[in-house]
């Protein structure tokens, strides 16, 4: 069985990363493109969500010895291997994958509007990996 309490540390972390996200409704478009701050504070946030999101996922192909993951997005490609995420929903996880990389390595510039965009029309997709993870661990109790 998963270590259900160090995986309750990391989604109940990755709950309050996207609840400060949700919280910042302030943060509209002109705000974000001119203020230095809401751009940073939107990039963390988002960045820190994502780490606990692949921290999650490694936590669980490294507990169970499933195939060694050789990227971030074929870390995703493993966890649809054993059914947590669907094939439906694997694209979504993996272009978050590539998301995290453009934030962390800045490939050149960040583009604002992606990242706004992100920010305003992307954030359910951490709870549907909060709550695909819950139901598979919950799953494998029965």
């Amino acid at each position: 069985m998963v270590d259900k309490e160090l995986l309750s540390r990391k989604l109940s972390r990755l709950r309050s990363y996207l609840q400060e996200l949700k919280n910042a409704e302030d943060i509209d478009w002109e705000k974000y493109r001119s203020e230095i701050r809401a751009r940073a504070f939107v990039e963390r946030y988002l960045h820190l969500a994502i780490e606990e999101i692949v921290d999650i996922a490694n936590h669980l192909v490294s507990f169970y010895r499933w195939r060694e993951p050789t990227g971030y997005r074929d870390l995703f490609l493993i966890l649809r291997e054993h059914g947590i995420i669907s094939e439906e929903n694997l694209a979504t996880f993996q272009n978050m994958a590539s998301f995290r990389n453009m934030l962390v390595h800045r490939y050149e510039s960040i583009d604002n509007e992606l990242v706004f965009g992100f920010f305003k029309t992307r954030l359910d997709d951490f709870e549907l990996f909060i709550t695909l993870v819950i139901k598979w661990v919950e799953m494998r109790k029965g």
